[in-house]
């Protein structure tokens, strides 16, 4: 993997980023990812010079095993047979580096991190470093996900002396487990702007021996200064923030790093960072009735379009890799983590509730068939994460992303069928990658593939709308759709010829508990009961093989053994904060979904042992570990960041709120508040830092709604309101079935609940708030009104009785480029039009051309859209930028390869409206700038639906009313 070997320079910034080659980012830190090759030290180091230089050619490892060997991390065990004297972390390599006076090397990874790999190779296989480490060094071998507290110390070293982070993290320690020099990715040799990691031991080892005493004070010196930076206290604090106000700034700092034409909120790379989609769907909900709410919304739905339709997502297999090396969400980082399928199957479900498009609920439905086919155990479980190397081969070397690039000639073989009804002779293999922008040349920039290893392989990434790929060659948009689904598939049986990459079969508390709220919360909104029964088996999991009855803990991790059995670690590795934090917020999340008390019950038994183990009683907010857990290191940390996992801290004040909604026991409250506002100098200073713990500070300060359904659980018109009350997006609530039995658990933690009753012998919905009810609701549709008022009830009246309610008054419609009249537009469209390179398709283009144009009346007695003339081209402020698209009959639409698509109607009294903000092309160089709301309608109509639009907040600003055949 030679194109890798070169990190990228570092840079700063939790927003930012730089264009970097393919796979440079490589098991980066989500708070600064930076995999540069830098030595932070806390003391002064003699420089280098080429004269240090040493050839060390690596040696074919041997096979003798190490300590590690008796491990139970797939990572640990990665190491066993290194020529390295490795220990695992704990007292015996404490006290042999005290009792030696050696300093500890300490190296943390994990198994599917491709620079961990390449340093093992370059390095830790080398017979001289190992003998190097082994003689003049304690060393250590750690597991990020299984300790998760050692890495975050250090990690916190690495970040204040360098600016920088990721792994393979290096850090030299004293015997007492204080930093003082630490890295990450060092090559084994020097280079023109790098040191060499026999260099830097050298220099170590020297610096040790002569200058240990310096290195001892610095190193007390900088841990201090740690200590301070990293305490997050109430102090004489007595109250939070106000929670509209970091609403407001948060918002503004993501709205100004916010990329308007691929999405996301960096250039390069882009990681998805759910916990930033919830905020702004969180945003919207309070807000929507302004145009900050609705960009928030917009920024949301298009980065979660613009990943689903980029090289992220994985289209023949499903499920999203880590990231995005570019800002395109075209190349990505290959490899698949659990937490980042738990949470963005949460996100696309929501993204579905909101807006009603089916194209988000499909994308939740496919990340969960890949984590229910390829990481899941068949105790439960799930499995942390695969690899993004593979041999392409079986018996070569491994290479990141051979098991997920296709050839063009691969795709022809596979796909060779002719495809009927064609406008030209067309494959099945043509179809798909013309619609996937699949080349001969491959679709793999040099820039992201500079020793050219991945030359004529391709990343399958969608370039453009089904409907314009059914125009291109005159075919049926539903036939489009099962040709390219037919040829996807046809790809995926293909591929499990090929070899797999390396699946860590580590099973981890906390992403299980993310995995568990992914299938609830997704089941729950799409009515599923098979994705609910797959959440009830993970927390059967884990309640059975990562819960300790005796002690009421948590255990951090257990691991898939042969058989499929279940193996743990000896001793065991108890839980951290996350572990508890994501598990009680799974269970919260299933009991929703499932209405089975018992797992209320148990997360409640789990908060009390967080608040018993990691609550600071004195400063607020949970400590990331347990003190005994932690003993020796220099730090115990409060987590203090929302990256690609939420903070614990974060997940843990919403559970608090949802555990007071759902008992009313004052303490969960009480600590909600003293948590949030320990962590109110952080909030205040970097809001967009912790969104996920604005979204909890603006919901402690506004009321919990309490939805209480009584009814037998089992009948049709129970099942009818709970999927009323799932489909609508109400992220502020606590969902209460009550079955009229005064003694059940619910009732006695909310005695309230017993003076509730059934409304003429039917399911019947109340929606309270500190214990205060609405009136008696049976009709679902009558429950969507209390639970989201509609913003102009008056023209709609009661004749809308279905659920969920329309809250923003529009659903997805679907342009028919099916007719006659269709095929001959989207041909017109489709030349000199789409096959275009990125910079024409970012700017305006040479263009010139008519300033105005007329289309010709469609087929089926349609009338005329009329003449239509463009105004000039806007500014090139990115804010106003409008992206291009496509006219057809009243429907935009967008190129995705360029931009967003935004198509969206309305039925209302027999009309139809579609909204866009695009510039509207037809033909080279003319063009239709503007937003336009077009309704095809009656000109009588018109000023009713003016009344509408007036009190509708639409995702857009600055549109005009057209009716067809009108003028403008």
């Amino acid at each position: 993997m030679s194109h890798l070997s070169s990190p990228p320079p570092k840079h700063k910034g939790e927003h930012k980023g730089h264009g970097l080659p393919r796979g440079s980012e490589r098991c980066s830190s989500s708070r600064d990812k930076d995999r540069s090759v830098t030595v932070s030290s806390s003391g002064p180091m003699p420089a280098g010079g080429k004269g240090s230089r040493t050839n060390c050619s690596p040696s074919t490892p041997q096979k003798v095993p190490n300590r590690l060997i008796n491990e139970k991390s797939p990572y640990l065990l990665q190491h066993a047979y290194n020529p390295v004297d490795w220990y695992p972390w704990g007292p015996e390599a404490f006290d042999k580096a005290r009792k030696e006076n050696k300093p500890i090397f300490l190296s943390v990874g994990y198994s599917t991190c491709h620079w961990c790999h390449m340093m093992e190779e370059e390095s830790f296989q080398n017979e001289e470093i190992g003998r190097l480490l082994s003689e003049d060094f304690v060393s250590v071998k750690v597991d990020r996900e299984e300790r998760p507290d050692v890495d975050k110390v250090y990690m916190t070293f690495i970040q204040a002396t360098s600016s920088g982070g990721g792994w393979p993290m290096n850090v030299w320690l004293t015997p007492n487990l204080q930093p003082f020099v630490g890295g990450t990715y060092f090559p084994l040799e020097d280079g023109l702007t790098r040191v060499g990691f026999r260099t830097v031991l050298l220099r170590i080892r020297e610096q040790w021996k002569q200058n240990k005493n310096t290195l001892l004070e610095n190193s007390q010196r900088v841990t201090a200064a740690l200590l301070a930076r990293s305490e997050i206290s109430m102090g004489d604090r007595q109250l939070p923030p106000s929670g509209a106000t970091m609403n407001s700034r948060c918002f503004q700092q993501l709205d100004e790093s916010y990329d308007e034409e691929y999405g996301g909120f960096a250039e390069a790379p882009k990681f998805p960072t759910p916990v930033i989609l919830s905020f702004l769907f969180s945003y919207w909900l309070s807000h929507r009735l302004t145009q900050d709410g609705s960009r928030a919304q917009q920024m949301a739905l298009h980065t979660l379009k613009m990943m689903a339709n980029g090289g992220i997502r994985d289209h023949v297999g499903q499920g999203f890799h880590r990231y995005s090396t570019d800002r395109q969400w075209h190349i990505p980082h290959f490899e698949k983590m659990l937490y980042d399928q738990a949470q963005l199957a949460v996100a696309y479900s929501q993204a579905f509730q909101i807006s009603g498009d089916e194209f988000y609920s499909d994308v939740a439905r496919g990340i969960l068939q890949y984590v229910a086919r390829n990481l899941s155990h068949r105790s439960g479980g799930f499995c942390s994460a695969e690899d993004a190397d593979s041999p392409p081969e079986r018996g070569m070397q491994p290479k990141e992303g051979a098991f997920y690039v296709w050839t063009v000639k691969e795709v022809q073989q596979l796909l060779s069928e002719p495809v009927p009804g064609a406008t030209e002779p067309l494959t099945s293999g043509q179809l798909l990658m013309k619609h996937y922008g699949l080349t001969e040349a491959g679709n793999i920039s040099p820039s992201q593939d500079p020793k050219g290893e991945l030359h004529g392989r391709n990343v399958l990434t969608v370039r453009y709308s089904l409907e314009l790929t059914a125009a291109r060659f005159g075919l049926d948009v539903e036939a489009v759709r099962t040709l390219l689904n037919t040829g996807l598939e046809k790809l995926f049986q293909a591929r499990k010829h090929r070899p797999r990459p390396h699946l860590d079969s580590k099973m981890l508390a906390s992403w299980n508990g993310l995995m568990v709220s992914g299938f609830a919360v997704t089941g729950a909104v799409l009515g599923l009961e098979r994705l609910i029964n797959y959440a009830t088996n993970g927390a059967k999991f884990l309640k059975r093989h990562m819960f300790d009855v005796a002690s009421g803990r948590l255990m951090r991790t257990c691991y898939a053994g042969s058989g499929g059995t279940v193996e743990h670690s000896n001793p065991p590795c108890w839980g951290f904060l996350e572990d508890y934090a994501f598990v009680v917020r799974g269970l919260l999340d299933l009991y929703e979904a499932s209405q089975e008390s018992s797992w209320l019950e148990w997360a409640l038994r789990l908060q009390d042992a967080q608040d018993r183990l990691f609550w600071d009683s004195q400063g607020g907010g949970y400590f990331c570990s347990e003190a005994e857990l932690g003993a020796g290191l220099p730090l115990r940390l409060k987590d203090d960041q929302d990256g690609a996992e939420p903070s614990a801290n974060s997940v843990s004040a919403h559970n608090l709120l949802r555990l007071h909604g759902f008992t009313g026991h004052k303490d969960w409250m009480d600590k909600c508040v003293s948590l949030l506002t320990a962590f109110s100098e952080r909030l205040r200073r970097v809001p967009v830092a912790l969104p996920e713990m604005v979204r909890a500070l603006s919901a402690h300060q506004q009321t919990l709604k309490q939805i209480v359904i009584c009814g037998d659980p089992q009948a049709k018109d129970t099942k009818a309101l709970l999927q009323c009350v799932h489909s609508i997006y109400i992220p502020n609530k606590v969902l209460i079935l009550a079955n009229g039995d005064p003694s059940s658990f619910l009732s006695r933690q909310l005695p309230f609940l017993s003076t509730l009753r059934r409304l003429e012998d039917r399911a019947t919905a109340y929606v309270c708030e500190n214990q205060a009810c609405s009136v008696p609701i049976t009709e679902p549709w009558k429950a969507g009104t209390f639970l989201w008022p509609p913003p102009v009830p008056s023209v709609l009246g009661d004749d809308h009785k279905s659920c969920p309610w329309l809250p923003h008054l529009h659903r997805p419609q679907k342009p028919h480029l099916a007719s006659a009249a269709g095929k001959v537009l989207g041909s017109m469209l489709w030349e000199g039009q789409v096959q275009r390179d990125e910079a024409d398709r970012r700017g305006w283009g040479a263009g010139g051309g008519g300033r105005s144009f007329s289309l010709p009346t469609p087929s089926r007695g349609l009338p005329s859209l009329g003449t239509v003339a463009a105004p000039e081209p806007p500014s090139t402020d990115s804010r106003k930028r409008l992206l291009e698209a496509r006219l057809e009959w009243g429907h935009c639409l967008s190129d995705v390869s360029s931009g967003e698509e935004w198509e969206t109607g309305l039925s209302l009294q027999g009309l139809h409206m579609v909204t866009h903000s695009h510039t509207c092309s037809v033909g080279p160089g003319s063009a239709l700038a503007g937003q336009l709301l077009v309704v095809q309608a009656t000109l009588a109509h018109l000023e009713g639906i003016r009344a509408l639009a007036n009190k509708v907040s639409w995702p857009f600003s600055g549109w005009s009313l057209l009716s067809v055949g009108q003028e403008v």
